[in-house]
Order: structure tokens, then sequence, then C-alpha cells
């Protein structure tokens, strides 16, 4: 039997039990601390798992955000800057570049005709402009420069060659301006099926209440002369999304149908989706740029509804997954094969 062995022998009889009731509560809390299993090079785990706690202080209480800063920045006010290996002093050395002039070899050198040679001496900035752009050395000129002097028949570049480094001066886009429909006359020309009103556009009105429009949808129900509906941009959420899912479910008049640009989930989306199934008079919907990506599920149903839905020709969405955008491509060149075909019996 080797030494060691023999040194293991003298253990085979211990108790464990007799030992661990001879010693004393600090004794176990530091046995339980030496036989934790800690992984200090698990960047996965929290650093309280990666290490023992060896900490016998008290916390002072919860974390103060705005003391800890302004310790940081008082410690950071107190430290004395470093001083300068080599002090500035503003200085300059050196000599400052001179590029030296290059002489043109003799067999780079081009020789005109005496009246070419004094027809470009005296030519200005705009004919040089114009010349270069008939040349086709368009590098030299900015695009407006060369378009305005191939496609003009007199000298039009009053600025010349000097002037490629400034941006060319757009005029200002106006902004668009806002909505003037009424809403609480649309809302009761709708209720009274006026024939003149052909369209409802609401876009980009911002502060229309959830209820007028609910009740707007509510009225839209049984009117039979409204052709177009459109809420682009009116912070439209899901109770409204329902509420449009519930007119069309019984109106049959209506034939386009925009609900882009709004705060709809994916549960408002397929609510509406599902009720375009029951709606046979409805050509063009669009619910694309929602505040929040609608999801795999969402997209997919709407391939299935297009499948579904021959009568619609236009749909306004930009789908994510190839799947479901390759199935919707599929059906609206089938309905628009069947609307054409429809159009010519």
């Amino acid at each position: 039997m080797s030494s060691y062995q023999k040194e293991l022998e003298k253990y085979r009889d211990i108790d464990e039990d007799e030992i661990l009731r001879t010693l004393s509560p600090e004794e176990l809390e530091q046995l339980d601390c030496e036989l934790q299993e800690m992984d200090p090079e698990n960047m996965l785990l929290p650093a309280g798992l990666r290490q023992r706690d060896q900490t016998k202080k008290s916390p002072t209480g919860p974390l103060d955000r705005e003391a800890l800063l302004q310790y940081l920045e008082q410690q950071a006010l107190e430290v004395k800057e470093r001083d300068d290996l080599v002090p500035y002093t503003g200085e300059k050395k050196g000599k400052p570049y001179i590029q030296p002039k290059r002489e043109i070899p003799a067999q780079e050198q081009i020789t005109l005709e005496p009246e070419l040679e004094e027809a470009l001496a005296h030519a200005t900035d705009a004919e040089m402009c114009d010349l270069a752009a008939i040349l086709g050395m368009y590098t030299l000129m900015s695009n407006k420069q060369y378009y305005d002097a191939i496609c003009s028949g007199e000298i039009c570049n009053t600025e010349g060659i000097s002037s490629v480094v400034q941006p060319d001066k757009y005029k200002p886009v106006p902004d668009e301006p806002p909505n003037p429909t009424n809403i609480e006359e649309i809302l009761k020309s709708v209720r009274s099926n006026d024939k003149e009103l052909e369209e409802v556009n609401l876009n980009n009105i911002q502060d229309i209440p959830i209820p007028m429009l609910t009740e707007l949808c509510e009225a839209m129900k049984t009117n039979t002369h409204v052709r177009s509906f459109s809420l682009v941009a009116t912070r439209s959420g899901d109770p409204v999304a329902n509420a449009v899912a519930d007119m069309l479910r019984e109106n049959r008049s209506l034939q386009s149908l925009n609900i882009e640009s709004n705060f709809i989930s994916s549960t408002g989306l397929m609510a509406v989706l599902k009720a375009v199934r029951e709606n046979a008079t409805l050509t063009e919907l669009r619910v694309d740029n929602q505040r929040q990506w609608p999801g795999d599920a969402v997209e997919m149903e709407m391939a299935t509804v297009l499948e579904q839905c021959p009568s619609i020709v236009r749909f306004g969405y930009h789908f994510t997954q190839q799947g479901p955008r390759t199935r919707a491509a599929q059906a609206m060149t089938r309905n628009n094969e069947l609307r054409r075909q429809q159009k010519k019996r």
C-alpha cells in the first residue's frame, strides 16, 4: 500500500456529522462560504454570483444618483491638472510649404491657332464654363451648370467654374397647408347620407377626439354614397381600428380605406383584416407605417386576405418577410387580372 493510500485510511472512519455538530456558528458560516461554487470568468453572470460576498457593513441607504454625480464632479474638480511636458507658446516653427511650379514638357504642350489663342485669352468665366461642359469636362462644374450649358443654346452660366465649391440654392418648399375639413359637418353629412359626399378625407388632423372618430365609423355603417374613407396621421389607435372593422362588416358602398401612419397595434390590424373578408366592395386598402411593426402573424394574415378577397386590387403595406411578400404579390397580380377580364366582358 502506498503512502498516499495510508494517509487516506486515517479519514475512512471519521464521523462528519459529529464534526459539524462541534463547529461554532462562525465556523459554519466560513465553511459555507468556502463551499460556494463561483465562476469569476463567466461574464454572463451578475457580479454578485461571480464572487463571494465579503461585505460586512450594512447598506447606508438607497442609491442617490444625483448625490453620486455631484460627488464625482467635485472629485474631478479637486484633482490637479497635469502640467504639459512642453508648454505651449504659440510659436510657429518651420517654413510654410510652397508647391513648386511644374514645367510642362515639350511633348505635352499644345499649340493652338492664333485665333483660338486670342479667343481663349479674352474669354469670360461663363464662356469657359460653357465650353468645358460642351467638351464633356463635367467634373469641373456642378450638375446644374453642366445641364444648363448642354440644354440651353445661350451662355447661361454667369458664375463661372469657380462656383463648383458652392452648393446649389434651392427654393424653400412651403409646408403643406392644414386640412380645412370641418369634422362636425362631415359627421352630419355622413349621418344624413348626403349623396354629394363621396370622399371623407381627415388626413393630418391630429386633434380629433376618439369618440368622434368612432361615431363617424358608426355613421358609415348605413351610408351608401361615400366611396373613399381616409384617416391618415390622425393618431388613431385600436379603438378606432375596432370601429373601422365593425363598419366594414356592414358597409356595402366603400371602395377605398386608408388608415396609414397611425398608432394601430397588431390586434387592431388583425381586427380590420378579419372584417375585410366579410366586405366584397372594398378595392383599395392601405395600412402601412404604423407606430410599431405588426409582426409575422399579421403579415401572414394580410397575404391570406389578399388571396381570399379578389375584389382588392390595391394594397398599401411594406412587407418585411419574403414569404408573405411573395404571396401578396401573386395575389395582387391575380386580382388585377380578374378585374381586367371583368371589364372586357
